[in-house]
């Protein structure tokens, strides 16, 4: 009888198919950034800041450092219709900064500069031939989230069963896109399962925040607000069902939003679900995140224009209102200031955040009114985390196990295969849903007329550690009612920010697991990340939203561009 020797080991186990899969990944996406574009070498890791490597690394000329960060979308459209700058060298200066931004913060997924390029060249030909722009869009590079399916590009969304398998077809809203003459030239990572409000998954790894390493660039549409964040983006375009576009914009500075699922395409993406799931539970909506407020207008322009309710049968028939028209008689903006959600008590600088937003609104003559909705909004978040669940996460599972992938950390011990609800659970879901949104129709008017919009906290503490993010009850409750909302940067947070203490009585464990980001924390890694409002107008009202958006970003900024009137 034979025995093995004392020294021998047993054969090595080959390495799990997800993690084959994500090396493969890896390689297709550095082999498609030019070798000239790599960064000569990367920041030392007591470096937390990205954001001036684009200026300082080398990679870029100052012209397209110019393009990159003193135009918003809405500039550039206006420089390439004027002929003042080439569409080529406009997409050539963001595909550049995105590599940058990529090697920094691994926030892209699909990369096709290539075929952006060659799109540029094509839509310069266009203008040279004195045609007119194609759409208000003609030249403007446009980065999406990887969701959107991109024809010959996979929309894996991170998970490795979903790689090397392109898509056959554009998205609904990728070929309006192109349409109104988009440049089309990467995707932007995501968190496993599109279920957690972090970055990270095992095909793509993290995304980090470029304004702070410590903290979280938000998700689902992480990889776009880091991207956009690091201007390597001008106008991006996300996803949201419970404030994955809010999120990352209030995580990386910029301005999103969410409009009602009905008014922009969403059909077509990769959500990890089977075809018809969301519509019994919460649906999911597409929007932007960009730089400018008027950025926001001319992404829905350019999606109306195109008469998306022909082409998604779930988008409402309603051309898009230009901003200038709202004007009517002229009344005064009146603004709703809702502090709490009566589920999770905002952190002291949250709450002096808004007393800072009111008192310079009221200083400009926006009136407002302090509304107290929390029996109202104190039932909207365990309705929506139930409506989440009804597929009860299979189809997610079966994608997972197929490539014998494990969850990421934090969602190990959040996430795990359930039952699908029955249809009676199911239908009393929706209609404890719709008692709720019918009862909220009353928080829009009171003795004094209607109220035009709401400000609130996006979320009930400062950008937290990464994977720190606490409940989205400010951002899910109102996907659940179906209200656009849209997110505005005020200022950063300072070292006078992190004063105030927590005394009140704890709410629940939502609550208690909130104050753990204040009381007997290091508050210092807060010190520099962006703090912002989250502003809320009336369903399928995204004209009237972007107005009040505009009105308060320019009383924040104390500038001239708009009236405080509607």
């Amino acid at each position: 009888m034979s025995r093995s020797k004392p020294n021998e080991s047993a054969a090595p186990q080959s390495p799990p198919k997800w993690q084959l899969v994500s090396w493969q990944k890896k390689d297709e996406q550095s082999a498609r950034i030019p070798h000239e574009w790599r960064l000569p070498s990367l920041p030392s890791p007591d470096i937390t800041n990205y954001i001036e490597v684009p200026r300082t690394c080398g990679v870029m000329t100052q012209e397209e450092l110019k393009i990159t960060e003193e135009y918003d979308a809405t500039a550039l459209a206006e420089a390439i219709r004027s002929r003042t700058l080439k569409c080529v060298d406009v997409t050539r200066a963001f595909c550049k900064r995105a590599a940058i931004a990529h090697q920094l913060t691994n926030c892209l997924t699909e990369i096709f500069f290539d075929d952006a390029l060659k799109r540029a060249g094509e839509l310069d030909a266009h203008l040279a031939a004195n045609k007119p722009p194609l759409g208000p869009l003609h030249g403007v590079p446009v980065s999406l989230k990887d969701t959107f399916k991109v024809r010959g590009y996979d929309a894996s969304i991170g998970l490795a069963a979903l790689c090397f398998k392109p898509a056959t077809e554009n998205s609904t809203l990728v070929d309006l896109l192109l349409q109104s003459g988009a440049v089309l030239y990467c995707k932007t990572n995501v968190p496993q399962t599109l279920m957690a409000l972090d970055s990270h998954n095992n095909v793509f790894g993290r995304t980090v925040n470029p304004f702070n390493t410590a903290v979280t660039p938000g998700g689902s549409s992480g990889g776009e607000g880091a991207l956009v964040g690091m201007r390597g983006s001008v106008l991006g375009v996300g996803t949201d069902v419970g404030g994955s576009i809010r999120i990352p914009a209030m995580c990386n500075g910029t301005y999103g939003i969410k409009p009602s699922w009905e008014r922009v395409p969403y059909a077509g993406q990769e959500g990890g679900m089977l075809p018809g799931t969301t519509k019994v539970g919460i649906p999911a909506s597409a929007g932007p995140l960009a730089h400018s407020v008027r950025d926001m207008e001319l992404f829905f322009r350019a999606v109306s224009e195109q008469r998306p309710w022909t082409h998604d049968p779930d988008v409402v028939p309603m051309p898009w209102s230009s901003l200038t028209s709202l004007g009517g008689a002229g009344r005064k903006l009146r603004i709703g200031i809702v502090r709490r959600d009566g589920v999770i008590e905002p952190h002291p600088p949250i709450a002096r955040l808004l007393d800072e937003v009111k008192s310079k609104l009221q200083a400009q003559g926006v009136e407002t009114m302090e509304l107290d909705i929390t029996s109202l909004f104190s039932q909207c978040q365990s309705l929506a985390n139930a409506m989440f669940g009804v597929e009860g996460g299979n189809t997610i599972f079966d994608l997972l196990e197929a490539a014998n992938e494990p969850l990421s950390p934090w969602l190990s011990t959040r996430l795990k295969r359930k039952a699908p609800m029955d249809l009676l659970k199911v239908r009393d879901l929706h209609g404890k849903r719709e008692a709720l949104r019918k009862a909220f129709l009353d928080i829009w008017k009171d003795q004094h007329g209607e109220i035009d919009a709401l400000i609130c906290p996006v979320a009930p503490h400062p950008v937290p550690p990464i994977d720190g993010y606490n409940g989205v009850s400010y951002t899910s409750s109102f996907v659940l009612l179906d209200y656009p909302a849209g997110t505005v940067p005020v200022r950063n947070f300072t070292t006078a920010d992190v004063h105030g203490e927590m005394d009140s009585k704890v709410l629940g464990s939502w609550d208690g697991k909130n104050r753990e980001m204040w009381t007997n924390f290091d508050r210092s890694v807060y010190v520099g990340t962006p703090l912002c409002v989250q502003v809320v107008a009336p369903k399928l009202e995204e004209e009237k939203l972007c107005q009040a958006m505009a009105v308060i970003d320019d009383v924040l900024k104390a500038g001239g561009r708009t009236s405080a009137k509607l």
